[in-house]
């Protein structure tokens, strides 16, 4: 998302061979990151590395910029966007293609009809969705496995971090029932659980910016306060970063495919890289899930849900 704004061609490439050499294969962008920059610049690089075949490659389509109409998933915009992003990735398709979040204003069929017509182009792998409640992924889960001639959806890319659980309450259940696979987006908890905010807001993070520090600073809470501090505590007891601990226990939820890492830096790829050495103990992971828990009330819990 940082790529063609935030981090330059330089450290780009330098974490895309970072990437590659650490055996990584998933590259996740979206049409509308850096207005189209970070797909022009991934689509530069792996032609440079000659490393097309190396990358699931995947991005989203149904964003719009702009303030009359934030997302728009018709067939028209989807179709018109899938072309774009080939253009821009220098590639004759896309492994995983997802729709970024839900649109109320298309019916859901001409969406998922998008998505076939994508597949069967040849144009699309595999399809996925991003940011949908439980509800909406169930239907258009229910909707694609009723045909066999549809494309499945196989992914859902959601925000999930110690810091935000709420895809536990039903999009995860959802998910493992039409067997989807989550790709938790923010596994950071937008940066506030590598620690770096638990003594002020660093002058160079995205929390002292206008534009992003209302994003960050939603988790800056009491609540957030003894998540960041038992992440801190753990990592110390492991010898371990803050960051590692917090991408391990995502890494290790049920469900999840692969967390969606968005390091702006060498640096931070570095970090999050080391995690997948990280063995959480059982003990740790029980003080972690206690102090994070989500708030669950009637009908996703309580009574009714007693057996």
């Amino acid at each position: 998302m940082n790529w063609g704004r935030g981090t330059d061609d330089e450290d780009a490439r330098d974490q895309l061979a970072m990437f590659l050499d650490a055996g990584g294969n998933l590259v996740d962008t979206a049409d509308v990151y850096g207005e189209g920059a970070s797909e022009s610049l991934l689509g530069v690089l792996l032609r440079e590395f000659e490393a097309r075949d190396q990358v699931v490659l995947a991005t989203k389509a149904g964003s719009r910029p702009g303030p009359d109409r934030r997302f728009d998933a018709s067939r028209g915009h989807l179709l018109n966007s899938l072309d774009r992003s080939l253009r821009r990735l220098q590639t004759d398709h896309i492994d995983l293609w997802q729709i970024h979040a839900w649109d109320p204003m298309t019916p859901l069929d001409e969406t998922l009809a998008a998505l076939d017509q994508a597949r069967t182009s040849g144009k699309v792998r595999y399809v996925g969705i991003s940011n949908y409640s439980g509800v909406q992924t169930a239907r258009a889960g229910v909707l694609q496995s009723l045909d066999a001639r549809r494309a499945p959806i196989v992914t859902t890319q959601m925000e999930y971090s110690l810091l935000e659980r709420g895809i536990e309450r039903e999009v995860v259940p959802a998910a493992e029932a039409l067997g989807i696979g989550i790709l938790p987006w923010s596994p950071l908890g937008r940066g506030v659980l590598t620690g770096k905010y638990r003594h002020g807001i660093p002058v160079d993070s995205r929390g002292s910016l206008p534009e992003s520090a209302g994003w960050v600073q939603v988790y800056l809470d009491e609540r957030g306060r003894r998540i960041v501090d038992a992440v801190a505590t753990a990592a110390e007891g492991l010898g371990a970063s803050p960051a590692e601990v917090a991408l391990a226990w995502v890494r290790d939820r049920p469900g999840v495919v692969a967390p969606i890492l968005g390091a702006r830096t060498s640096q931070q790829l570095l970090i999050g890289l080391a995690a997948e050495e990280l063995v959480l103990p059982t003990e740790i992971i029980r003080a972690l899930n206690e102090v994070s828990q989500p708030f669950t009330g009637y009908p996703e819990s309580g009574w009714a849900q007693q057996r």
